[in-house]
């Protein structure tokens, strides 16, 4: 049978696409705006604020490979609502959270919904849109969602935290059951779908290595970190991510086939993907907490003062891909990298008498306008010399590999910050009323942070030095990317 196919990119279609791609993307930002009220109110300690980013992060990073296969085993219009309906009943449950250990469960069973919706999507928009202009404007359309939930995740976070912080998870909730609404009416699967072995074992063992780690980092400062749980738990997964890395040599159908790691060029850049990752996950969390602990902003005047930021990025990415075509990428990752490191290493100096105008009005779009190059061109980087079958599975391991590294920096980095904190007189928790001495513990912590980024940030462009990949090789990847989007 005919997958049919729509020759019109407007409709309900992209609509309900379209709709699950702004709320997964939204989810990712969105609660970072209402930490503050969320430790007020839900008396959440420094470790379990982080983990409410991080629990959401993690599965769906790491089971985003495997819900993308789910698709094509089960069909993709069976996994999608599956995967919105996880989301959706996830979102309730996030929104009506009464502790912390409910709220942070309910995160990450809306993480692993939207690691099984969000590739089907993207797959659903080239099988439902004729090859041509319709599926050309329908990818155009279905991408920009990720500009928009990343901007519209700053201002309607705030939005919502100022009226309760529980309708910016509550919000889902209609808009879930429309788009399963619209996914039962509008799409249908094929009569066949591929028998693929699925690698669950490997996304099990590769996302709880993860946790493992992240969770040893991020409870060490409260528990000790002599204490049997904490060494019990990085024992651990490293344990489980050393059985990952040998049972993905042996799958039949590997999440992450090795033989990606055949070039030294290309290994490289997975290094630098999973770097920038780390970098713009912890820089967006601790700038959110710096704007508002710091600096007394409201969540919506928070998310509104972080906007010069995405414009940054916006830039950075519309001139990043023109020059990519004239300029070596090493050149060009080195110098917006180093350019980055330097705005983030200025940034590590301020204390919490800083204005925002001038000071952050200039510094935030610059920020952006490094992190949008790198963002870019590293992922254009890895399909160099890749055929145009396999471009499909290699974007998503790179996406994989970028969104794990957010979630996992600030883990990591969280536990940096509060031991800087409480060096310094600093309360673990965030009190209703910060005396100065809290608010400057607060911001040393949180800028120690951005030193480490512009550290990160330093690597990026170190690595970038080794990469021999010229502008001919990075405009045929992106010609191929093209090929198979219209495939």
């Amino acid at each position: 049978m005919q997958y049919p196919v729509t020759k019109r990119a407007f409709g309900l279609p992209i609509l309900v696409l379209s709709g699950l791609q702004l709320m997964v993307v939204l989810d990712g930002t969105v609660v970072i705006f209402a930490i503050p009220r969320l430790q007020e109110q839900l008396h959440l300690s420094n470790a379990a604020s982080a983990w409410t980013v991080t629990a959401y992060g993690l599965p769906f990073a790491g089971f985003m490979l495997l819900g993308g296969r789910l698709g094509d085993v089960f069909g993709r219009k069976t996994m999608m609502i599956l995967g919105v309906s996880l989301f959706t009943a996830a979102s309730a449950l996030c929104g009506s959270a009464q502790w912390d250990w409910m709220l942070i469960a309910a995160r990450a069973v809306q993480g692993t919904g939207a690691a099984i919706a969000a590739p089907v999507a993207m797959a659903l928009v080239v099988s439902t849109f004729a090859p041509g202009a319709a599926r050309n404007q329908a990818i155009a359309i279905f991408g920009s969602m990720m500009a928009i939930g990343s901007v519209g995740g700053l201002v309607i976070g705030g939005v919502l935290t100022q009226l309760s912080w529980r309708w910016i998870f509550l919000i889902n909730v209609p808009l879930g059951a429309l788009i399963v609404l619209g996914a039962i009416y509008k799409f249908r699967d094929t009569d066949e779908h591929q028998r693929l072995s699925l690698d669950v074992r490997g996304a099990v063992l590769g996302t709880l290595g993860c946790v493992a780690i992240v969770f040893a980092a991020t409870e060490g400062p409260a528990m000790g970190w002599t204490s049997p749980y904490i060494i019990g738990s990085a024992v651990v997964g490293l344990i489980l991510l050393a059985i990952f890395v040998m049972t993905e040599r042996t799958a039949d159908n590997p999440l992450l086939p090795w033989s990606l790691f055949d070039q030294r060029d290309r290994v490289m850049t997975f290094l630098a993907c999973v770097l920038a990752g780390g970098a713009m996950g912890a820089m967006t969390f601790f700038v959110a907490q710096f704007l508002q602990n710091v600096m007394g902003y409201s969540p919506l005047k928070a998310g509104i003062a972080a906007l010069p930021f995405t414009v940054g990025v916006g830039v950075g990415g519309a001139v990043s891909s023109k020059l990519a075509m004239l300029v070596r990428p090493r050149w060009l990752i080195c110098a917006s990298a180093a350019f980055l490191a330097a705005a983030l290493f200025y940034s590590s100096t301020l204390d919490s008498s800083v204005s925002y105008f001038p000071t952050l009005f200039i510094l935030l779009p610059l920020i952006g306008f490094g992190v949008g190059i790198v963002m870019v061109v590293v992922p254009l980087c890895l399909l160099v010399g890749v055929s145009v079958e396999n471009i499909g599975p290699l974007t998503a391991i790179g996406q994989m590999v970028f969104n794990l590294g957010g979630p996992v920096a600030i883990g990591l980095l969280s536990p940096i910050a509060l031991s800087r904190t409480l060096s310094l007189g600093g309360s673990p928790d965030r009190p209703a009323h910060l005396d100065s001495l809290q608010i400057d513990a607060l911001c040393s912590g949180y800028t120690l942070v951005l030193f480490i980024c512009s550290l990160i940030a330093l690597a990026i462009a170190l690595i970038a030095l080794t990469l021999r990949y010229t502008p001919q090789q990075l405009a045929q990847a992106q010609h191929a990317q093209e090929e198979a989007q219209q495939a």
